[in-house]
């Protein structure tokens, strides 16, 4: 499942070099920005490389696996952009829209999985699209120096 994910998200973040004022990361390769990988030499970072952080960093760990497949993509593609915690609540709210009444704490456990595993899979896909788009509009009011990249949120949250 991982390498479904993993190309989801290099489609997304592309293979590019990048170094855009506004970005609060830093300059980018592969996703990869230097304000959270300092250590990393972002010129000659590889794809293979860059698939070696996003495992470590951003999968490992956070319990995708529990997940069923279009669920744990999108929510790792995201995750990759929002952050675990506020795209976890992005999928709890999708998974209250679609009738599970779970709590929304942020937290990938048992009875978020276990939820997401009964309901219709292409109705929580499309709630949770819509859920992550109102998380990018919110993070693009509070910060209006990113409201530059909203409409490239919108894409990815839409995707």
């Amino acid at each position: 499942m991982f390498t479904l994910a993993i190309d989801t998200v290099l489609a997304h973040e592309g293979d590019e070099f990048t170094d855009i004022p506004e970005d609060r990361g830093g300059p980018t390769k592969y996703g990869i920005a230097s304000r959270w990988h300092p250590e990393v030499d972002l010129k000659t970072l590889t794809r293979e490389q860059a698939i070696e952080i996003y495992w470590t960093d951003h999968w490992a760990g956070h319990r995708y696996e529990t997940l069923p497949a279009p669920i744990a993509i999108k929510v790792f593609d995201l995750a990759v952009n929002l952050g675990h915690r506020a795209v976890v609540k992005c999928l709890q709210r999708a998974l209250r829209a679609c009738g599970e009444m779970v709590e929304v704490d942020g937290l990938l456990g048992r009875e978020t999985a276990r939820a997401a595993a009964l309901v219709d899979q292409t109705v929580l896909v499309a709630a949770l699209r819509s859920e992550a788009a109102g998380e990018y509009r919110v993070l693009a009011a509070k910060n209006q120096d990113q409201a530059v990249f909203l409409n490239g949120w919108l894409n990815r949250a839409y995707s």
